[in-house]
């Protein structure tokens, strides 16, 4: 397929050394809770892939929990843990988070207001799409109703970073847990749990080059929510179900090697990013760059550029980019087909038809220089026939 792929932060392409990790472990036969010898095979792959895990994390081993995706790490985290602290404390019924979140967040938070009468504590996003430490500690004031806090590292939409080092040294101050979506950071952004201080963390393994469907949430051992999913108890007994070998296997080989290559490919993708967003400017009029203007290690995701198209419904570029071979997006994968304003270009401005005209080109580890090339060659004449057919 001769396609131009440029949706990477959706998801990225799977590395040839997960297939291949990967496909040696399905040719075998075992569950990894079972204690025969092929039983004990699939274990030791697993830990293995645990240990993996968190060496290049800053984890302990145990620290590391397998989920099926950064949607359940966020879930079992936000859910789970608020509705621990309102068991421990009844007058712990607030969730404080910002509205530019994945909607993995978003989603249970609101469960927790509507269905358990919890309250939410809005945290706004500056006009970048950071959320800046001082508002949280704002957030934060009244800390003794608080049950949980969180915030993403890096923003999925627009490629702004937040400083967590800070933000989890605020909610640790407070007494207040915290939590973070890294999904985007993960081989983007230095991490290291163990100094952190946040008490749960997400990740994914198919933004990394890994398998879909697997993800990991990196806990303290002091995290013991309410379980969200009764059954075997596989996970330190706060997760259930039987382990993905294969899946796991291929999570632990994308971590390890997207730590790795962090930094050169980070200097790269950024070289990328930069060049796209300046020969673009001189080409579409009126384009504007949601978020921040030039690629920042302290700022921004080097791979994630969010472009205002004014008078471009992005729907119509979306359509009219694909029609010419290549694939970029309206924001978040997870809203895919519904047609409705961009929740973090909302937060981030306030104008709805900013967030209707605006859309996002992601970089990734096979992002060729040629690529780039091509969608600066076609999006002008697209934004065009939008702008015409928008009357």
């Amino acid at each position: 397929m001769n396609q131009v792929y440029l949706d990477h932060a959706a998801t990225t392409v799977i590395r040839e050394s997960v297939i291949e990790a990967m496909t040696a472990v399905m040719r075998d036969v075992g569950n990894a809770s079972s204690t025969h010898t092929a039983g004990r095979r699939a274990r030791q792959r697993v830990e293995e892939a645990r240990e993996q895990i968190g060496e290049a994390l800053g984890a302990d081993p145990i620290e590391v929990i397998f989920t099926s995706g950064a949607t359940e790490s966020d879930n079992l985290a936000i859910k789970g843990g608020a509705l621990a602290r309102y068991a421990e404390d009844p007058r712990r019924r607030r969730i404080v988070v910002s509205p530019a979140e994945h909607h993995a967040v978003l989603d249970s938070a609101r469960w927790l207001a509507d269905e358990r009468d919890f309250e939410i504590t809005w945290v706004e996003v500056d006009g970048h799409g950071s959320l800046p430490p001082a508002r949280m500690r704002e957030a934060l004031d009244g800390a003794e109703s608080a049950a949980i806090a969180t915030a993403m590292w890096a923003n999925n939409e627009v490629g702004a970073l937040s400083d967590i080092p800070a933000i989890a040294a605020i909610c640790a101050g407070a007494g207040v847990p915290f939590h973070t979506d890294a999904v985007q950071a993960v081989g983007r952004v230095p991490i290291d749990f163990r100094s952190l201080g946040a008490s749960t963390l997400a990740i994914s393994g198919h933004k990394i080059g890994g398998p879909q469907g697997v993800g990991a949430l990196l806990a303290q051992r002091s995290f013991k929510p309410v379980v969200q999913a009764h059954g075997g108890g596989q996970e330190r007994r706060v997760r259930s179900g039987t382990l993905d070998v294969a899946g796991i296997v291929g999570l632990g080989v994308a971590v390890s090697e997207a730590e790795k290559e962090r930094e050169a490919e980070s200097d790269r993708l950024g070289g990328l990013r930069d060049e796209l967003v300046n020969r673009l400017h001189e080409k579409i009029e009126g384009l504007k760059v949601n978020g921040y203007e030039r690629f920042d290690a302290e700022r921004a995701l080097p791979g994630v550029v969010n472009l205002h198209l004014p008078g471009a419904a992005a729907d119509a570029v979306l359509m009219l980019v694909d029609s010419e071979g290549m694939a970029i997006s309206t924001g978040s994968a997870c809203s895919a087909g519904v047609t409705e304003p961009s929740p973090v270009i909302l937060a981030m401005t306030g104008d709805d038809a900013r967030s209707r005209s605006s859309v996002r080109i992601s970089l990734g580890r096979t992002t060729t220089p040629d690529e780039v090339d091509r969608i600066i060659a076609v999006l002008p004449d697209v934004v065009e026939r939008a702008r015409i057919a928008g009357g």
